[in-house]
C-alpha cells in the first residue's frame, strides 16, 4: 500500500498578462505561458482566494494549497505558523517580467491593510534574475523628501524628481517593506517574495492607458496614509533596512539575505550535495530555483527542480538532501523565522 505522507510539493504556475509584461518568463526561465502575447507575472505559490496554487506532483496532485493547509495544518506549514495564520498561507512567490515600466506604487502595512481591507499588508523582497544594460528601479524617496514635498511634486507632475532610482544588475537584492514607494523600470526580470497580499495603491502610471484603452485607476488618497517619509514616526527600523541588500555568496551554504519580520530569505548556491537539518525550525521551507537544477529528497521522496521552478518542503520534513546538477544550482531558500 502506497504511503500517504507529506513530501516536497511542486505547483502549477499561474500566469498573468500585464500591459508592461514581455516574454522573458518563457525565454529565460523556460516557463510556458501558452498563447498569451506577453506575460508580466508567474505566480509560483499562492494561497490568495481565487488564486490558489494547485499541486502538480505526487498523490496530492490536483489539490489546492488551501486544501492542504486545511487537512495537514501544522504538519504542512508549522504549528506556530498555523496558529498565527490559520488557513491563510502567509507568503506569495512570483516571477515578474518588467519589459516596460511598472506604475509607481506603495503597499500598506499589516495594520492599515487589516483596517481597510481585512487582509495582510505587503513587505517584499526582489531578487534580480536578469537586467538589461542601464536598467534601473525606484525604491524609496530621495533624501529629505517629506509629505509636503511629495504632494507638491505630484501636483506639478514632476514626481520623478523626488524618487530614489537605483541602478540594477543581475544578482541584486532589494528589500521593499510596506510603506516604501517603488517601481520597476523596464528591462528587469526578477523573483518577488512577499507577504500574501495583492493590495496595491497606484500613485503614478506614466500617463499611459491600460489594456482597455483607458487610464488605469490611481489611488492617490489611499496611498497617502500608507506612504512612509523620512520624517514619518512609523518609519522606524524598516527604513534602515529598505533598499539594496548586501549578502554573502559562499558556496554550498545558506547565505542570509534578509531576516525580515514576515519572512527569512537565504541565498543557496550549490556545487555539491548538502544536507539541510530543519529540526529546530517550526515552518515550511520554500525553494525557488533561479539557475541550474537539483534533486531534493525528504522522507524518502525525491523531486526535481530546475530554473524557474519552486518546491515547497512541508514543516514535517525535517531533513532535506539537495543534490545539484553537474552545472550547479542557485536557490532562494525561504521560511518563517522563529521569534
Amino acid at each position: 500500500m502506497e504511503e500517504r505522507n507529506l513530501y516536497p510539493l511542486k505547483f502549477i504556475p499561474i500566469f498573468k498578462s500585464k500591459i508592461w509584461g514581455g516574454t522573458a518568463i518563457k525565454d529565460v526561465l523556460g516557463l510556458d505561458f501558452g498563447k498569451m502575447p506577453n506575460c508580466g507575472e508567474a505566480w509560483m505559490l499562492s494561497g490568495l482566494e481565487g488564486e490558489e496554487s494547485v499541486v502538480a506532483n505526487g498523490f496530492l496532485e490536483g489539490n489546492t494549497l488551501v486544501d492542504l493547509v486545511e487537512v495537514y495544518m501544522g504538519d504542512l506549514v508549522g504549528d506556530s505558523v498555523y496558529r498565527h495564520f490559520g488557513l491563510q498561507f502567509p507568503l506569495l512567490f512570483k516571477w515578474i517580467d518588467a519589459a516596460a515600466d511598472l506604475s509607481v506604487q506603495v503597499h500598506p502595512d499589516n495594520g492599515l491593510a487589516m483596517e481597510r481591507e481585512g487582509c495582510l499588508g505587503k513587505d517584499e523582497l526582489w531578487f534580480v534574475r536578469q537586467a538589461e544594460m542601464g536598467a534601473r528601479l525606484i525604491c524609496g524617496f530621495r533624501h529629505g523628501v517629506n509629505q509636503m514635498k511629495y504632494l507638491k511634486a505630484l501636483k506639478e507632475d514632476r514626481l520623478e524628481e523626488v524618487l530614489n532610482e537605483e541602478p540594477v544588475d543581475t544578482g541584486d537584492m532589494f528589500y521593499v517593506p510596506a510603506g516604501t514607494v517603488h517601481a520597476l523600470r523596464s528591462g528587469i526580470l526578477l523573483a518577488e517574495i512577499q507577504q500574501s497580499s495583492d493590495l496595491t495603491y497606484r500613485i503614478y502610471d506614466w500617463h499611459r492607458n491600460g489594456m482597455d484603452g483607458k487610464p488605469r485607476q490611481l489611488h492617490i488618497e489611499q496611498a497617502l496614509k500608507a506612504l512612509r517619509f523620512e520624517d514619518s514616526p512609523s518609519a522606524g527600523d524598516k527604513r534602515q533596512m529598505q533598499g539594496r541588500l548586501r549578502y554573502g555568496r559562499v558556496l554550498n551554504t545558506s547565505n542570509t539575505i534578509v531576516e525580515a519580520p514576515h519572512f527569512q530569505v537565504n541565498y543557496l548556491p550549490l556545487t555539491q550535495g548538502i544536507e539541510k537539518d530543519f529540526t529546530g525550525l517550526d515552518s515550511f521551507v520554500v525553494y525557488l530555483c533561479s539557475g541550474g537544477g537539483a534533486v531534493l529528497k525528504a522522507d524518502g521522496k525525491a523531486v526535481e527542480i530546475k530554473q524557474g521552478e519552486l518546491v515547497l518542503v512541508p514543516a514535517v520534513c525535517e531533513i532535506v538532501d539537495i543534490y545539484p546538477d553537474t552545472c550547479g544550482c542557485e536557490l532562494l531558500e525561504t521560511y518563517i523565522g522563529t521569534d
